[in-house]
């Protein structure tokens, strides 16, 4: 039997049970706060959180099939080149990096809206798999989700047909746009609709945990939108898509909100976490920094690590403010005989020495180190 285009869910919806969603919006409503709270205290969260945001580039875009790790991706930008076969997952990363920063600089400016999405979606695919999609524009044709290759008879999910894509885009930027709901409930809401639409030819799911972040900002439960959820959706990968599809199958919407109101008070907890253990490093190396180095660039130099947990020398030299060559390469000496920043590969020739702060990855990746 061939399968149809899926009908577009109306908003808002409806037929919830709030007295089981009641406690879980409330927690998850006090666990972004927590979280909120370290935000505002932190002098520079744009620094300090900087390993938590490509991670959720490297997690949301492995959610889509890359492979690349975080390690990988942060040698990248230290100037070790990747292997030929991880090239194209590290343009998709960094292009998602580049998205979500554009995103947040608009959303300073004005409120979210169709004519940004497709902004951020122009800069997500520009010179990456699927830029042959038309990146930017919301697609006018027939898509499906499934195995690579698959008729659509054999999908795993058909969207809504095109034709009715302009009205159902309409109808969900109202919603958006509205401060009726819970903002976790519309947030929930927001996202699996944005999936179930699939407007764009490729991206849709990189552009849809993009969202999250960015509503919960344009809500006001963040003073940053600096919130990622890839963590959680991409270990539970599996109930992910099959929650996803129950919306469109069954209508059980009761379900996908209760598994992503769990997701968001999971990873408030684990983003609060990791945001505590990077202030404390932050804190600890500070005065370290400053008592070796003795320098006005101690700071800055501890920032230039924070912003890049892999760096090589000439670009530490710039991101520390530091213009002359002896002193920054005088600078990482005496770090390095401190063991506050380690080797990571010496340099040769016309290669710069790259430096880290294994601590700082230790942490960006989860594994503790106190």
């Amino acid at each position: 039997m061939p399968k149809l285009p899926a009908a577009p869910p109306s908003l808002p919806v409806l037929d919830l049970n709030w007295q089981k969603l009641m406690p879980l919006m409330s927690r998850a409503n006090a666990a972004l706060g927590r979280y909120d709270g370290l935000l505002r205290s932190l002098p520079n969260a744009a620094v300090l959180l900087s390993p938590i945001t490509t991670n959720e580039a490297v997690l949301s875009s492995r959610i889509e099939g890359t492979q690349a790790t975080l390690e990988e991706v942060l040698q990248q930008d230290g100037g070790v080149e990747p292997a030929p076969e991880r090239q194209a997952d590290m343009e998709e990363v960094r292009n998602y990096r580049n998205a979500l920063f554009a995103a947040e600089e608009a959303l300073e400016h004005r409120p979210l809206s169709l004519s940004i999405i497709k902004e951020i979606h122009q800069s997500l695919m520009q010179g990456v798999r699927g830029q042959d999609k038309t990146p930017g524009q919301f697609r006018v044709d027939q898509n499906w989700i499934g195995r690579p290759g698959c008729a659509m008879d054999e999908a795993r999910f058909v969207p809504p047909n095109p034709m009715v894509l302009p009205q159902a885009l309409e109808a969900w930027a109202a919603y958006i746009s509205s401060t009726d709901d819970d903002p976790v409930l519309q947030i929930a809401v927001v996202h699996a609709q944005f999936e179930i639409l699939h407007p764009f030819k490729d991206g849709n799911g990189r552009i849809g945990r993009m969202l999250i972040p960015l509503l919960l900002f344009q809500r006001g439960l963040l003073s940053r939108p600096m919130f990622y959820l890839s963590e959680y959706l991409e270990s539970h990968r599996e109930e992910y898509y099959d929650r996803l599809l129950l919306v469109t199958e069954q209508g059980d919407w009761q379900g996908w909100v209760e598994f992503f109101t769990e997701g968001v008070i999971s990873q408030a907890d684990t983003n609060l976490a990791k945001a505590q253990k990077m202030l404390a490093l932050y804190n600890k190396l500070k005065p370290q920094f400053i008592e070796a180095t003795r320098s006005q660039f101690a700071v800055p130099a501890l920032d230039a690590f924070f912003r890049k947990p892999i760096i090589n020398s000439t670009d530490f030299a710039k991101r520390a403010g530091i213009a002359n060559r002896f002193t920054s390469n005088a600078i990482l000496k005496t770090l390095t005989d401190l063991d506050l920043i380690q080797v990571f590969r010496a340099g040769a020739g016309r290669n710069p020495h790259i430096y880290m702060v294994s601590d700082l990855l230790n942490i960006a990746e989860g594994r503790d180190i106190f």
